[in-house]
């Protein structure tokens, strides 16, 4: 939710609850808000105390990660899914990578908090591209 919208409702809930009931609105509006901010950080500390529990930047299954992510998802929702905290790779557009056992990797790309491009990079597409040219013939010098 932008910020603005959220801090907004919160005005309009506070203010509601002074012309409804008064004082006493006002003290059910402002203890709603403060229930709500408590459980979006309390959400947040647990998705970052399971991602710490984690090596950073490794995942069970890059495929599933892939599969899972979609665009305007926020980093908060791709620590909870990956369980793990990215490896940072670059600052401007911020980008995370996550790898698993077979070497498959996850790369995301953030812009404004939000998933921009996410790409699967296939560690046996490019194991594949290594072993055929060292397969291949060798020029000999004359």
């Amino acid at each position: 939710m932008n910020a603005v919208l959220g801090w907004s409702l919160a005005f309009a809930v506070v203010a509601v609850g002074y012309i409804g009931f008064g004082w006493q609105g006002v003290v059910l509006a402002v203890t709603v808000v403060v229930f709500w901010l408590l459980l979006q950080f309390s959400r947040a500390l647990r998705v970052m105390r399971i991602a710490a529990g984690r090596p950073v930047g490794t995942v069970d299954n890059a495929v599933m990660l892939h599969a899972r992510l979609h665009p305007g998802q926020r980093l908060m929702q791709v620590l909870a899914l990956s369980r793990s905290l990215g490896t940072k790779v670059a600052d401007d557009p911020e980008t995370f990578v996550w790898r698993d056992e077979s070497g498959d990797a996850v790369r995301v790309v953030l812009r404004d908090g939000r998933i921009s491009e996410m790409h699967l990079e296939r560690a046996a597409a490019q194991g594949t591209a290594d072993t055929s040219e060292a397969a291949g013939p060798r020029p000999t010098g004359a």
